[in-house]
């Protein structure tokens, strides 16, 4: 079937992307290049450079008639959104009501939304959270992708629909200069010989799941006609202290890292259920941290 990608030029679509072609499906990537890069795109998906609120989206759905549209064109971190949370809704959430009008206008018959399990929960009552969790999320990007889902699901009787919720994605391709990826910006400093910074004492937790582990989710969720809400992630808290040791014992270095204040939206522990996920889509995580951050940092350093 053909897929449109949008964000097909980012660290977690372009991993999407490649795997939406060895699945043997024809991909249309999307993106505005704002945070994506060129030399990640797969040569044999159709690339259109367009931001998704531009009105000459439209043209790109008359003429290519996708199947199912993947939305991970997203204005992607939490302190960018606190910062300017007028901007973070105008992409979030605008870009994304954009997509689904024209996706009910021409017929689309699935769209996959990328959300979050990592911002969307708070401040979680229980751990792991999951997806019967209240949503309170602290940062203006956990709302308006708290927003985003209740659109998808507005769409509903006009497609069919899925829902992911990311833990926190790592591995190949992840922007060590971006906001959103603690394990890129760690491996890429202690590589170069730089003192990371942790924000917070470094008791904080987070549950962190392997790009491809996410890259199969989103195939799986694209064959099914089933509409559901899952969260994708390994179920396992890992504090941030501790991946700084794993990180440093891979990379060789040697160096404390240097202890920042806390960031204003950040949550403090999180880990998502990833049950549901098995149930509807046969889905779990296959890669664990060990091996996921070798591999990570052996293509760092490369």
């Amino acid at each position: 079937m053909k897929i449109l990608v949008t964000g097909g030029a980012g660290f977690i679509g372009s991993h999407v992307v490649d795997a939406y072609l060895a699945a043997g499906h024809a991909v249309v990537v999307v993106d505005s290049l704002t945070s994506g890069r060129r030399e990640v795109l797969n040569p044999r998906a159709l690339f259109v450079e367009l931001d998704i609120r531009d009105p000459a989206l439209r043209e790109v759905f008359e003429r290519e008639r996708p199947e199912v549209v993947n939305h991970h064109a997203a204005q992607a971190a939490v302190p960018a959104s606190v910062a300017d949370p007028v901007h973070d809704a105008d992409v979030n959430i605008m870009g994304t009501l954009h997509l689904l009008e024209l996706c009910r206008e021409f017929g689309v018959r699935r769209f996959v939304f990328a959300s979050t399990g990592g911002a969307i929960y708070g401040e979680p009552e229980r751990l792991p959270a999951d997806e019967t969790h209240p949503t309170r999320p602290l940062s203006p990007y956990g709302i308006s992708k708290m927003t985003g889902e209740h659109y998808v699901r507005c769409y509903g009787t006009a497609m069919t629909w899925a829902i992911l919720r990311y833990a926190n994605v790592y591995g190949p391709r992840q922007d060590p200069h971006g906001e959103a990826g603690v394990v890129a910006i760690f491996a890429h400093a202690m590589l170069a010989g730089h003192r990371p910074t942790i924000f917070g004492d470094g008791t904080q937790s987070r549950d962190f799941v392997y790009v491809q582990d996410v890259a199969r989710a989103n195939v799986l969720a694209a064959e099914s006609d089933a509409s559901g809400l899952a969260n994708i992630a390994s179920g396992e808290e890992t504090s941030i202290n501790d991946l700084y040791r794993r990180l440093a014992e891979l990379t060789g270095f040697r160096e404390p890292p240097v202890y920042g204040a806390r960031r204003p939206g950040d949550v403090y522990r999180i880990a998502l259920d990833p049950r549901r996920a098995e149930e509807w889509l046969g889905w779990t995580a296959e890669i664990g941290l060990s091996e996921g951050l070798r591999r990570t940092v052996d293509a760092f350093r490369r």
